[in-house]
């Protein structure tokens, strides 16, 4: 079994922001040589997600407007801003929508539905962040 690692670096321009990163992981997955296997794709960062679904812009607001509403940047509301941080909510909001995304690989391609792209989730911003993507397999 062969293995193929490497880091993406993300700065977001806001607080919030949902980043199509498929493009960036089929690099990976061509650099790595592997043809059938899997990939994990992690942020690194425990106010991050990443996760799978469709690129359309609507339902990214949607996306967005519910995980603002479930859990709202409010920096009275969080008993972790007892600790001087102000991102509370940022990591609830990491908790609805998951760690990482796994992924198949098939014929060294990511082995994918018709509409499926994976997604960085930024939830705390505006500063570097990385991605961990790690590709196994033969």
């Amino acid at each position: 079994m062969k293995s193929h690692r490497e880091t993406l670096t993300i700065h977001t321009k806001t607080k919030r922001e949902y980043l199509n990163i498929t493009p960036q992981v089929e690099a990976a997955v061509r650099k790595s040589g592997i043809k059938e296997g899997l990939v994990l794709v992690n942020p690194m960062h425990i106010t991050a997600s990443c996760y799978i679904n469709d690129d359309e812009r609507g339902l990214i607001q949607d996306f967005d407007d519910f995980l603002e509403k479930t859990a709202p940047y409010d920096v009275k509301k969080y008993r972790h801003h007892q600790t001087g941080e102000d991102n509370g909510d940022a990591h609830l909001k990491r908790q609805l929508f998951g760690r990482e995304v796994v992924a198949a690989i098939t014929a060294g391609k990511l082995d994918f539905g018709p509409w499926e792209q994976i997604f960085y989730a930024e939830f705390d911003g505006q500063r570097d962040k990385r991605v961990l993507i790690k590709i196994i397999g033969e």
